[in-house]
């Protein structure tokens, strides 16, 4: 293909198609709607576990100290086999990005699609992610003038940060997406055994010959595997009969055993003080959870999917779907701002985990919900897109010169990798001590949040300019609200990671 030769690209609605309603009746018949599903479903049980974790106590002096109720009551450290439900979205992320970049492939002719399709991904991740930063950077440096002993504001700042992780990690699965598909088409299941593979390999080293950092490859190896059983989904390699119900017995029990046998401990999310964290970095037990996870939600399928069926829940996923991200930034705040309220209204702070406490969770939950509605309300805006990524004002796409497509390639992930340890760094160090350069340690090379911040602008910066050079897009005539994004062709859906 000649450059500048336009392909064919979906047309995009205008702003008023944003509309849940007008959404949930343009799917495709052959949408698959528990997809959808699963990504809300996965963060919002996310959004309920820390709710629930959160154990803040006030001391004799009205002094608040963060902690977490699993600590306090370990023997409910076995619900995290339940909450810790990530992995559940790292492979739905697996699957649409092995939809999306093929989608891109074709319409690109191959030219270009690597800087397109992270382009494309960026732009609905990290709107809202850098609004969440500039917001709580400009807060917590506020707070730290206007009210420098507060603890629960250094507590919150400390804090909020943290789910950042995630979205690190996520932009990694974006940026490794088209060499492991190009694996995955190759080798279909033995790219996800070399994965595994690699990933036990790891832990023989940590454990076994105590070789130090490389236990920090897991966070590659324990978290791609996972999101390769998403490219196989794709090509329907895990409808064949009883594999669902194979990976579920077969992760949950080798998961089992190797926490009662071996070095791993029973939680599945990282606890204060502990020694060993089968989050930070993964362990091959916590591969093992996303596999018997994986089973288990695919078991569910066919069911879900009759309920997905039903016009009004079907709505209201899609809904769902407009606003998780900024929910999921947000939640912490609410959250904290509940402990905030209560101490403004000198509510008692009962002990974690006494009867008095348990009977306050309702409450604190719907308050925090209610806060996080608000937020949502005010930050929701960012889960959409300035004007489309790729479309022209015509609806196509121009297929780019080589020369700017291998460019645009190299800069692209540049760019992408800056993002991710900018994010990374941010998770780590979080808002607090922002005036006396308060630093933490991301694989071993020390990081302020400052730093963490440019890192995080200029690599998408970065992505936006090599994209913008390998795919040059006309002028939009759709309306300021942007356009709705679609994802592998099929339903036109508010922007969304």
């Amino acid at each position: 293909m000649k450059p500048n030769t336009r392909v064919p690209g979906p047309r995009v609605p205008g702003a008023g198609a944003l509309d849940p309603r007008v959404l949930a009746a343009a799917t495709p018949a052959g949408r698959d709607r528990y997809i959808d599903l699963l990504r809300v479903a996965s963060l919002g049980t996310v959004v309920l576990g820390h709710w629930l974790m959160a154990a803040v106590t006030v001391d004799a002096d009205g002094r608040a100290e963060a902690g977490n109720l699993l600590a306090v009551v370990p023997s409910l450290q076995i619900l995290t086999w339940l909450l810790q439900i990530m992995p559940v979205f790292f492979f739905v992320g697996g699957f649409s990005h092995a939809l999306s970049y093929r989608s891109l492939h074709r319409r690109l002719d191959g030219r270009g699609v690597y800087a397109a399709f992270l382009r494309v991904r960026l732009r609905r991740l990290l709107r809202p992610v850098m609004l969440f930063v500039a917001v709580w950077g400009a807060t917590a440096l506020a707070l730290q003038l206007v009210a420098p002993e507060s603890q629960l504001a250094n507590i919150a700042a400390r804090l909020v940060a943290q789910p950042l992780w995630f979205i690190g990690i996520y932009l990694a699965m974006v940026a490794l997406t088209p060499p492991l598909l190009k694996l995955h088409e190759r080798y279909g299941w033995a790219a996800f055994g070399a994965l595994t593979a690699a990933a036990a390999t790891v832990d023989l080293l940590r454990f076994a010959l105590g070789v130090p950092y490389v236990p920090f490859l897991n966070f590659a190896f324990v978290w791609l595997a996972v999101h390769q059983l998403g490219f196989l989904r794709v090509d329907g390699r895990l409808r064949t009969p009883r594999l669902p119900a194979a990976l579920a017995t077969t992760g949950l029990a080798a998961a089992t055993a190797l926490v009662a046998l071996g070095p791993y401990p029973l939680s599945m999310v990282g606890m204060p003080g502990e020694k060993i964290s089968n989050m930070a970095p993964p362990t091959f037990a916590l591969l093992c959870h996303g596999v018997w996870l994986v089973g288990a939600v695919e078991l569910l399928r066919a069911p879900a999917a009759r309920l997905l069926a039903r016009p009004r829940v079907w709505r209201g996923v899609v809904a769902a779907n407009g606003i998780a991200m900024t929910a999921f930034l947000w939640h912490l705040t609410a959250m904290l701002g509940v402990y905030a309220l209560a101490l403004g209204l000198g509510a008692p702070f009962p002990a974690p985990g006494t009867g008095t406490w348990w009977a306050q969770v309702p409450v604190r939950l719907a308050v925090a919900a209610a806060l996080t509605a608000v937020l949502v309300a005010v930050f929701r805006a960012a889960e959409r897109p300035p004007g489309p990524a790729l479309p022209t004002a015509d609806g196509t796409a121009a297929a780019p010169a080589a020369g700017s497509a291998r460019w645009g390639g190299s800069g692209a992930a540049l760019g992408v990798t800056l993002t991710l340890f900018g994010v990374l760094g941010l998770s780590a160090v979080g808002f607090a001590g922002l005036l006396e350069g308060h630093s933490a340690v991301l694989v071993a090379v020390p990081v302020t949040a400052p730093v963490a911040v440019a890192m995080t602008a200029a690599g998408w910066l970065l992505v936006e300019a090599a994209g913008r050079r390998a795919l040059p897009a006309a002028p939009s005539t759709h309306g300021a609200g942007g356009p709705v994004q679609r994802e592998g062709g099929g339903l036109p859906v508010a922007p969304r990671p």
